[in-house]
């Protein structure tokens, strides 16, 4: 399992995580990123997938590098 994480507050707003990969990422209508079906926390959004997929493309491409992904090793030793 891997973790996606979004950091809101440092999103730019340049829209490459959604160019790159739309199945997980849209643009809201405050003009920010928005990890589709993430659960948000004190402007942080995250969301556990099977696999990173086009989350790692987004991640290494995002101009204000606000996109991490992380193992769930917690999900993994289970």
């Amino acid at each position: 399992m891997k973790r996606i994480i979004l950091e809101k507050s440092k999103c730019i707003g340049c829209g490459t995580c959604s160019a790159v990969c739309p199945s997980h990422w849209e643009m809201g209508e405050d003009g920010l990123a928005s990890l589709k079906g993430g659960t948000e926390k004190e402007n942080v959004i995250e969301k556990e997938v099977e696999e990173a997929g086009c989350n790692e493309e987004a991640a290494q491409l995002c101009a204000a590098q606000c996109i991490k992904i992380e193992n769930n090793k917690e999900k993994e030793n289970n």
